[in-house]
């Protein structure tokens, strides 16, 4: 493959900044595309100029009825973090494209901070919900995150304060390397400052001895979920979603979702995941969406509907949690949806559910178990262990 599409990464300091050859691709382009600051970075150049198409999603199309001519696309920092090349290049063979990396915004920041980019989280809320940096807030945790906009950080000293972490430090960085470079610091509970609206935001998470402790491993506790008593309690929601195994990118499909407990957690528990949840009852989703947008996963997509019929049509998932609805047709259907080495874990409470998984698990495999979990509770003047209700849980790997 020959590339026809040149990717150039600009930073504050326009075209002086770009090596010799990204310079020479852009001064020798014959269609620039680009926002408005990067047009601007390199104004003075004769190629004709495109801005970023609305939708942005027409951008692949405009490229396409480009091809033919020496066409560069410019972006801000490294156009493969968490930028507009990634973007393109799902679209575009890789063979197609040449990247001219610049130094990205996190490596500006963590140069200003002083801080090692292998100790610290990178995120981006730029065009995604802010929420979603809550699941990052933990003790003694860098954060170095791309902003939305001039509201963003004080959004975000808003959770810290909230949870219990209003003496981190925050760090604005805006116009990094270029002749109006700014910076804005203050604690998370004293945040003020008004900051251009094209920041990046470091963050050092520092915990009060009463702070909301947060980890990315599943068992958080039960308190911490909107929930009408009917839940996955906290030490057998942490054995499902361990028998799930959240990966990467993976997508969980979490049938019977209820408050969205283990939906959540498995969204929590590795970077980029997805669930689906499928409850049919609507004040249930509404604490499912309640619970996912303050626990940081805002991107739980909830359904309503009954199964095994909702789960036509759906993306094929990496892992099914039934919690509810179970029924053979329901195991059926989602285990002819699963991928190859797809996880199943079925919980039931009632006889006749745990009835059914015996059944299966005698038919199919895989592993069964029995949860029982006693917690201490005031008992008199004294204590003693309080049962709770014992689960049965059958787990599948498809292979």
């Amino acid at each position: 493959m020959t590339p026809w599409l040149h990717i150039v990464g600009i930073g504050e300091d326009g075209l002086d900044g770009l090596t010799p050859a990204a310079r020479a691709v852009v001064e020798a382009a014959e269609v620039i595309l680009g926002g408005e600051r990067h047009h601007t970075l390199t104004d003075g150049l004769e190629a004709r100029r495109i801005a970023w198409p609305s939708p942005f999603d027409a951008l692949l199309d405009t490229l396409t009825g480009l091809r033919g001519q020496r066409v560069v696309v410019l972006a801000t920092g490294d156009p493969l973090w968490f930028s507009v090349g990634a973007r393109i290049g799902r679209a575009i063979p890789a063979g197609k494209i040449t990247y001219h990396p610049q130094l990205s915004a996190f490596q500006l920041a963590a140069a200003r901070m002083g801080w090692s980019m292998a100790d610290l989280e990178t995120l981006t809320v730029h065009g995604r919900p802010v929420e979603q940096m809550i699941a990052f807030i933990q003790p003694d945790a860098r954060l170095l995150i791309l902003t939305t906009g001039a509201e963003t950080p004080a959004q975000i000293a808003r959770f810290l304060t909230d949870r219990g972490f209003g003496d981190s430090r925050m760090t604005v960085m805006a116009n990094m390397g270029g002749t109006d470079e700014a910076r804005f610091d203050a604690t998370a509970r004293n945040w003020h400052h008004e900051v251009p609206p094209f920041n990046t935001l470091a963050v050092e998470c520092i915990a009060a001895p009463d702070a909301a402790l947060l980890p990315r491993v599943p068992g958080l506790a039960d308190e911490l979920f909107q929930h009408d008593g009917t839940m996955t309690k906290r030490e057998v929601r942490a054995l499902t979603v361990a028998k799930l195994m959240p990966m990467r990118g993976a997508l969980l499909w979490d049938i019977g979702t209820g408050c969205g407990s283990v939906a959540v957690e498995w969204m929590r528990a590795a970077r980029y995941t997805r669930a689906i949840g499928i409850e049919p009852r609507a004040d249930r989703r509404a604490m499912a969406a309640e619970n996912a947008l303050a626990l940081g996963v805002p991107r739980l997509e909830l359904i309503d509907g009954k199964v095994p019929e909702a789960l036509d049509g759906l993306d094929a998932p990496d892992a099914v949690f039934i919690g509810g609805g179970l029924s053979e047709a329901t195991y059926e259907a989602a285990w002819s949806a699963l991928k190859p080495l797809g996880r199943l874990v079925a919980n039931a409470v009632t006889l006749d559910s745990e009835a059914l998984l015996i059944d299966l698990h005698n038919r199919h495999g895989g592993e069964l178990t029995k949860i029982a979990v006693s917690r201490a509770a005031p008992l008199g003047p004294h204590s003693g262990w309080r049962p709770m209700m014992p689960v049965t849980q059958w787990s599948m790997v498809k292979r």
